[in-house]
């Protein structure tokens, strides 16, 4: 049963599915942006979003939690230093979801993952 569960499968098992998302959520916190699936761009706004509200915390169980998550040391040390500052006094809201039609190749829809 999936009660509660809130991330979609994406068709995928659930490593894979970790994996991508994590890896997702590490280029949009040092790249500043991201262009995916909406499926997955929403995955992966609410796994960013949640990773926020722990930089805006700060501390060092909160920064050894978000390493496990992201997996990478550069997106973990930028998180905490810039964009949980930079957030510190917004309730929620960090990110927007912009649909920038079908991609050239495939014609699959393509949305863009930023920051506000």
């Amino acid at each position: 049963m999936r009660h509660r569960h809130k991330v979609p499968k994406l068709s995928m098992d659930r490593s894979r599915r970790k994996s991508v998302l994590s890896g997702q959520a590490a280029a949009l916190i040092v790249h500043g942006k991201v262009d995916t699936t909406p499926p997955r761009a929403q995955a992966t706004q609410q796994l960013v979003e949640r990773l926020v509200t722990m930089a805006r915390k700060g501390d060092q169980a909160a920064q050894r939690r978000a390493y496990s998550i992201l997996g990478s040391k550069e997106a973990t040390n930028k998180l905490f230093t810039e964009i949980g500052v930079r957030y510190k006094d917004r309730d929620g809201g960090y990110t927007r979801l912009l649909k920038l039609g079908p991609r050239q190749g495939d014609s699959a829809e393509i949305a863009r993952l930023m920051w506000v």
